[in-house]
């Protein structure tokens, strides 16, 4: 006769018990996770736009011994070098033991975020006031911009070929601008629009001057001052924006959030909140059995378009480069190459809890989320990654006590989103959406919880290092 079980034991043993991280790891972990993500805070301050972001990745990249990939020269195992695709995405590489014919280790992150593009002619004058016309870039809910201090990123490409990179706002003695909105007093008409157009995207005009230019008269005198000041600190001429790429960003730094400091508030964390993890995780890796490569790419929050993002063939060409190099086949490379697309999820929020469907909703201090699917309402746009792959990312985290859970984007009928996996998968490359939990996602700042961040660093280690 078998010994009776009680309902207690049975369900510890049947049922699952994810726990809040903080409750079940060590002391010394939630510390390795402080440390962590000091150094993450000190990224999402230095790399706030994707050109940013490769930059510092380049430099942090050539200090841990990676080096410019070279097409005629054979690398060998344990061998470290970087593809610098046009200054917006980079794929760095750790040679393996065995051939890439076997399959390469890949991690997959992006590294843009909503914002405020400057439009192409965006600089005019109004009512003796200076502005810039924008154009919204991403997913973003636009009455969260205006009354937000911003700074001004980017470059202006010159037809001389000469590059002038741009970063005003993020010095304490530096000047802010700001989209303004109306006040209580004056929006009645306006607080009967719909949250969605309470502010339209054409009102998205950042205050940039006001001072006249003074030594003569005529019209647009600020439009001309800020002309003269932008010339001279530049070097430019209104004709220039035509070929520039400049963005409105938050301009506050990022921070610790709570009376605990448990969480990390900034702009930017989707995706750079799995961008970090996955850039500092390919530093780490040594001597691989399997060549990893990590892949921080642009253009993910407009659909992974343009030849900057990963609809485009430069994962293919990244691949085949490092293939081709030992003599192999790249196709037989990519058929047998596994992924992480390391994207966030929403954590559930208190205050909004009615969007999500509690059971199988992502968490704060839950660990890393696994996200086995995205897409929009019937799964729409989405990959779909298979259950003996999902078993296998399974087995390596239960392995290693990493803290995990599962997600989904919201409730069926409510929650939609895309990732990056979907292009990967269509490669015939296995993969499957991990990342962080995000509050506030796509506002102009979003927070996370410190653990969480450093559990998806553990995670991409162990992925990549193989």
């Amino acid at each position: 006769m078998s010994e009776k079980v009680t309902a207690k034991e049975l369900s510890k043993k049947l049922f699952a018990n994810k726990k809040n991280g903080l409750l079940t790891v060590s002391n010394e972990e939630i510390d390795l996770a402080e440390k962590y993500c000091a150094g993450y805070k000190a990224f999402l301050n230095s790399a706030k736009t994707e050109r940013e972001a490769v930059s510092a990745a380049i430099a942090l990249a050539e200090k841990n011994g990676f080096v410019p990939f070279c097409r005629n020269k054979e690398y060998k195992p344990g061998e470290k070098v970087y593809f610098n695709n046009r200054g917006k995405t980079i794929a760095l590489a750790v040679i393996g033991k065995e051939p890439c014919e076997k399959g390469i280790n890949i991690t997959a992150a992006h590294i843009d975020s909503p914002r405020l593009d400057l439009k192409p002619n965006p600089l005019y004058e109004e009512i003796e006031l200076g502005l810039f016309k924008t154009h919204y870039y991403g997913g973003i809910r636009k009455y969260q911009w205006p009354t937000t201090p911003l700074a001004l990123h980017g470059v202006f490409a010159l037809k001389d070929g000469t590059k002038i990179n741009v970063c005003l706002g993020e010095d304490e003695s530096d000047p802010k601008f700001v989209v303004n909105d109306l006040l209580p007093h004056l929006a009645s008409e306006q607080s009967k629009r719909t949250l969605a157009e309470g502010i339209k995207g054409e009102e998205l005009n950042v205050l940039v001057g006001s001072c006249p230019f003074k030594d003569d008269e005529g019209s647009e005198l600020v439009k001309l001052n800020i002309m003269r000041l932008l010339n001279e600190k530049y070097g430019i001429t209104e004709d220039d924006f035509l070929s520039a790429e400049l963005e409105m960003v938050p301009a506050f730094k990022a921070c610790d959030i709570g009376f605990d400091r448990s969480m990390i508030g900034s702009y930017g964390q989707d995706d750079r909140v799995c961008a970090y993890p996955a850039l500092t995780a390919v530093f780490a890796v040594n001597n691989p059995e399997k060549t990893a490569l990590a892949i921080l790419a642009d253009k993910e929050e407009i659909g992974s378009c343009g030849n900057t993002g990963l609809e485009s063939d430069f994962l293919g060409h990244v691949i085949g480069d490092l293939t081709k190099m030992q003599g192999g086949d790249p196709s037989v490379a990519i058929r047998n190459s596994r992924c992480l697309s390391a994207d966030v999820n929403a954590g559930m929020d208190p205050t909004f809890q009615d969007v999500f469907e509690r059971r199988n909703a992502s968490r704060l201090n839950y660990g890393v989320v696994v996200t086995k699917y995205t897409g929009a309402r019937g799964k729409a746009g989405t990959s779909d990654a298979s259950a003996e792959y999902v078993a296998e990312i399974r087995n390596m985290l239960d392995s290693n006590n990493i803290v995990w859970q599962t997600g989904e984007l919201g409730k069926v009928d409510i929650g939609g989103g895309g990732t990056v996996a979907v292009y990967i998968a269509n490669m015939g490359i296995d993969v499957v959406d991990l990342g962080v939990p995000v509050l506030s996602m796509h506002a102009p700042f979003e927070t996370t919880a410190k653990l969480d961040v450093y559990m998806c660093y553990r995670t991409m280690h162990l992925f990549m290092q193989g």
